[in-house]
């Protein structure tokens, strides 16, 4: 089973913590980072090279030339496995949502979408190893910190696997303002085997052993 690495960086333009963070390759298989954390399109060429150098299953999300958020998910070989828009909040979740990596069924919702998994991943979701979430910025209040944790909840029992989600160190939602850094792995029975608020540390997570190692 895998070995993920979960990081919440601050938004950064080239990839500065992800490319230091490899220099821990030997103690993961693959790493997630937040939503829109890879800045542009010349960036993913990038991490696809990085994927393939370093043998690595990446999860992550980008802005496009539009200054839009964009799913991506690259597989070890450097080919890029999943890319597509980000559902827009009044529809059904986009299609493909889950990909094939290797023997491992993996579920994409990404940030808001979480809102749109308990209906969305219906039809493809109903064998999944676990669900990856990269999330944009923090929570902006408490009560959104914990509706999430709830959401996630809901979908991780209903579709009987795991859920984990990671957001930035930094920014707000709309410069509000607030922002409270969010970083959590909850189990296919709904129970949480770690929720982070406000620690910014990044995380190896063992999906079979469910063991956390927290980095300094």
């Amino acid at each position: 089973m895998m070995r993920l690495l979960v990081a919440q960086p601050n938004h950064e333009p080239h990839l500065e913590q992800l490319l230091k963070e490899m220099n821990k390759q030997d103690f993961f298989d693959a790493v997630l980072y937040p939503e829109g954390y890879v800045a542009d399109e010349a960036s993913v060429k990038t991490l696809c090279e990085l994927a393939k150098t370093y043998k690595k299953l990446i999860i992550t999300g980008y802005r496009n030339g539009n200054n839009k958020d964009r799913a991506l998910m690259i597989h070890p070989s450097g080919d890029i496995i999943l890319e597509r828009a980000k559902s827009p909040m009044d529809e059904q979740l986009y299609r493909p949502s889950v990909v094939e990596a290797d023997g491992l069924s993996i579920g994409y919702l990404l940030c808001v979408e979480l809102l749109q998994g308990y209906i969305g991943l219906e039809g493809q979701g109903e064998s999944l190893d676990f669900i990856a979430h990269p999330i944009g910025v923090g929570m902006f209040s408490e009560e959104q910190f914990a509706l999430w944790i709830e959401e996630a909840t809901r979908i991780a029992v209903k579709y009987n696997t795991m859920i984990i989600g990671t957001s930035h160190a930094d920014g707000s939602y709309r410069n509000c303002g607030i922002s409270i850094p969010i970083s959590y792995w909850i189990d296919s029975t709904g129970k949480p085997i770690y929720i982070s608020s406000n620690d910014t540390r990044s995380r190896i997570i063992n999906l079979e052993t469910r063991q956390v190692d927290v980095l300094d």
